[in-house]
C-alpha cells in the first residue's frame, strides 16, 4: 500500500469513477496537495467546478477506511496512480481512473504485448471460435490478452488464452464482492489464477448502464493493440474500439459475413480503416522487434485448430455452460427475448424498462414506473411468461 493510497481514494470517492483527474492534478501537485488545500484554493481553481467542490467538503478521509479494510480482509489489492505499480500505459491516457483494484496476479502491462479482444454478448458460433483461436495464439507468444468478462466474445477470449497456459485480464464494470453476471463466475476464479481481475469501482459497486463505458477505456488503454470480434452497429465494443483510437492504439477487426447485418459494427471498422485481421500473427507483427517477441513460436489456425479442440476438452472440462454448444443456445434464447422485448407496448413495456439485472420489491418497481401494484404484478406475470422476468421469494423481480 503506497503511503498517499488514502489521499487517492479520497479523491475517487469525491469526484467519482471515471473523474478526469489529470487537469486536478497538474493544479494542485497529487491527491495529497489537493487535500491539504484550503476550500478557497479549491473554490479559485480552475480545474474544479462547484459542484466538485461541495463533493470534496463533504468527503473526509477517514470514509475510505471502510473500502481499505474491505480490501484487506479479501486479499484484493489496491494500486493507486502514484504506485510503481500502476501502468504508465494506463496514467497517460486522458482520464486515467485515480485507483486500480486487483484480484490476482496484474502482469506487469508495461513490459508486455497487451492484445484487448472485445465484440458481442450474443456471439455466434463462428465468432466463439475465431476468438478463441486469436487469444491462443497470441497468448502463446507472450502476450497478455485483455478483455470484460462479460459473455460471448468476451468469455471466449479469456478462456484462449487459459487454455494454452497464457495471461489474461478481465476489467471489470462493477465492484469486488457483488454478484453481477453470477454464470461466470467459475470463469473469473479461472482469469484471476491465470492473471487478475481488475476493476476501478470500490469493492461492493454494482453493475449499472453508467460503468461499462468507464470500463471499456482501461481496457483500450491497457492494450497496445484492440481486436474487434463482431459488434453491431452501436455497440460497446464500437465504443472501445473508437477509445482506442482517441489512446493511440491500433484497433484491428475480424471481418463478419455481410449476411449478418446484426454485426455490421465490425465491417464498418474496417471501411472506416481498422486493420483486418484473419490471424493471430497480424495482431503480432507490429510488436515483435519492439518487445522482443519470438515470432517463431507464432501457430497457424488450423495448428490452432487442432490444439485448442483437445485442450478446450481437458480445460474446465464439467463446465458444459462455456462449451460452443451452450454459448450458441445461450445466444439463440437472448435472440428470442430480445424479440420478445422489442414486442412490449403500454404497461408492460413500463414495467419492463424499470426493471434491472438486481431484484426488486413490486413495491419499488410500482413506485418507479407510476403503476398501481395491481396492475404492476398482473404486468409481470406477462414478462414471466415471455421470459423477459423472474421472481424470488418476498415479491421480488428482476430481468431474465
Amino acid at each position: 500500500m503506497s503511503a498517499n493510497l488514502r489521499y487517492w481514494l479520497w479523491l475517487q470517492a469525491a469526484l467519482g469513477e471515471g473523474a478526469r483527474i489529470k487537469e486536478i492534478i497538474r493544479e494542485f501537485g497529487s491527491a495529497k496537495g489537493l487535500y491539504e488545500s484550503n476550500i478557497l484554493q479549491w473554490r479559485m481553481s480552475s480545474s474544479l467546478v462547484p459542484k466538485q467542490v461541495s463533493r470534496l467538503e463533504s468527503i473526509a478521509l477517514d470514509d475510505v477506511e471502510e473500502i481499505i479494510y474491505n480490501c484487506r480482509v479479501n486479499g484484493w489489492q489496491i494500486i493507486d496512480y502514484e504506485d510503481e505499480r500502476y501502468p504508465e500505459r494506463l496514467r497517460v491516457i486522458d482520464n486515467p481512473p485515480a485507483v486500480l483494484y486487483i484480484d490476482g496476479v496484474f502482469p506487469d502491462i508495461d513490459a508486455s504485448v497487451v492484445i484487448g479482444i472485445v465484440g458481442t454478448r450474443k456471439a455466434s458460433e463462428y465468432a466463439v471460435k475465431v476468438t478463441q483461436l486469436m487469444s491462443s495464439g497470441v497468448a502463446q507468444c507472450g502476450a497478455v490478452v485483455v478483455s470484460g468478462g462479460a459473455l460471448g466474445v468476451d468469455t471466449a477470449a479469456h478462456r484462449g488464452a487459459i487454455i494454452c497456459g497464457g495471461k489474461t485480464v478481465c476489467v471489470l464494470g462493477c465492484g469486488f464482492g457483488t454478484n453481477y453476471l453470477i454464470e461466470n463466475k467459475s470463469l473469473r476464479e479461472s482469469v484471476k489464477n491465470n492473471g487478475a481481475l481488475v476493476t476501478e469501482f470500490p469493492p461492493f459497486t454494482k453493475a449499472a448502464k453508467y460503468t461499462f463505458p468507464l470500463r471499456n477505456r482501461i481496457i483500450s488503454g491497457l492494450s497496445l493493440g484492440v481486436l474487434v470480434v463482431e459488434a453491431g452497429m452501436k455497440s460497446g465494443s464500437l465504443i472501445t474500439a473508437n477509445l482506442a483510437l482517441e489512446q493511440g492504439r491500433d484497433v484491428y477487426a475480424v471481418p463478419c459475413s455481410i449476411l449478418s447485418p446484426q454485426f455490421a459494427g465490425t465491417n464498418k471498422l474496417i471501411n472506416d480503416g481498422a486493420v483486418v485481421a484473419v490471424k493471430p500473427a497480424d495482431l503480432l507483427y507490429p510488436y515483435a522487434e519492439r518487445y522482443n517477441l519470438d515470432l517463431t513460436r507464432i501457430k497457424s489456425v488450423e495448428q490452432l485448430m487442432n490444439e485448442t479442440a483437445d485442450k478446450s476438452a481437458n480445460v474446465l472440462k464439467s463446465d458444459k455452460k462455456f462449451s460452443f454448444e451452450a454459448l450458441e443456445q445461450g445466444r439463440k434464447k437472448r435472440e428470442k427475448r430480445h424479440a420478445a422485448a422489442l414486442a412490449l407496448k403500454g404497461d408492460a413495456l413500463s414495467v419492463y424498462q424499470v426493471l434491472t439485472d438486481e431484484f426488486q420489491h413490486i413495491d419499488v418497481i410500482s413506485e418507479k414506473c407510476s403503476l398501481p401494484p395491481s396492475v404492476v404484478l398482473s404486468s409481470l406475470t406477462m414478462l414471466e411468461i415471455a421470459d423477459l422476468a423472474v421472481s424470488a421469494g418476498g415479491k421480488r423481480y428482476k430481468q431474465s
